[in-house]
């Protein structure tokens, strides 16, 4: 194989696993650390806090390969996908999942430096990421089920900092599933058109007419519980003016799903990237300060 089609492979692969859109990575790694800084009273142990910033960016990769790999028969009919390597015939079905076998055993050795109760709960993410593509198939509620695979960091964080799972890693666990159902309907809205054409489940089809408004009122929940992990951990002013500033968010992405313009819908999907670094800056400036 020649240098150039060794480039070649080496870009599809990396466009595969969408290296080139970090946003996934983003909202995937916030909650992540959001946990990281409550499990150690804002003293994350170095080990730890690399071993899931690495981990996040490999479980994310993997988890776009086996999407498009699952994906691979609708891809090509809806607008937003069709140029994705599989779709576009530029990478095979069997050269994804040896991708992401690649990905997750990288990923699974670096779990491998934690303790064995985060080593146990890997297992249950590696499954969530494997299976969350097919859910679409079966289950009006894709992106809730998505919330869980991406939430599971956070009792992943739990155990490998402290070794235990406390009541206040559930209660941010839900506003993190929660979360992940608020944006990544956002993100349906984009192709519902072509959805409902090929007859794959979404909350954006789901919800229907009252898609707004149903956002709405989970995202005052999201804000409620993460009101309440303030309260649990005796948080100071930083980490509620943190969270006033994501609430306004919130706010802001409703103005722009509003009309459910697909180009602000997806605009209003990227701005939650906003929403995890408030939370996160208010967390970090409060632990900073005691």
């Amino acid at each position: 194989m020649t240098t150039e089609k060794i480039r070649d492979r080496a870009r599809q692969y990396w466009l595969l696993a969408r290296f080139d859109k970090p946003i996934g990575i983003l909202i995937l790694l916030w909650p992540a650390l959001w946990a990281l800084w409550v499990a150690s009273d804002g003293k994350p142990d170095v080990l730890v806090l690399t071993v899931f910033c690495l981990g996040v960016v490999l479980m994310r990769a993997a988890g776009c390969v086996i999407n498009d790999y699952a994906d691979r028969d609708f891809d090509p009919h809806v607008q937003r996908t069709k140029q994705r390597p599989i779709a576009a015939g530029k990478v095979t079905p069997k050269e994804a999942l040896v991708v992401f076998v690649v990905l997750c055993l990288i990923a699974f050795g670096l779990v491998l430096l934690l303790n064995i109760y985060t080593i146990l709960l890997s297992f249950v993410a590696a499954f969530l990421a494997a299976s969350y593509p097919f859910m679409k198939r079966f289950t009006q509620l894709p992106q809730a089920y998505l919330g869980i695979a991406f939430g599971w960091a956070v009792p992943m964080a739990f155990t490998a900092q402290t070794n235990a799972i406390p009541l206040v890693a559930w209660v941010m666990y839900l506003a993190v599933v929660l979360w992940a159902l608020v944006y990544d309907t956002m993100y349906a809205m984009v192709d519902k058109d072509d959805d409902l054409k090929i007859g794959i489940k979404s909350t954006a089809i789901l919800f229907g007419d009252y898609d707004r408004q149903i956002m709405a009122v989970l995202q005052l929940v999201i804000v409620g519980l993460l009101i309440a992990v303030g309260l649990m951990i005796a948080a100071g002013w930083a980490y509620f003016a943190g969270l006033a500033v994501a609430a306004c968010l919130f706010v802001y992405q409703q103005t722009l799903i509003f009309n459910r313009d697909k180009v602000l819908c997806f605009k209003a999907f990227v701005n939650n990237n906003w929403f995890g670094v408030s939370v996160f800056v208010g967390l970090a400036v409060d632990y900073g300060l005691r």
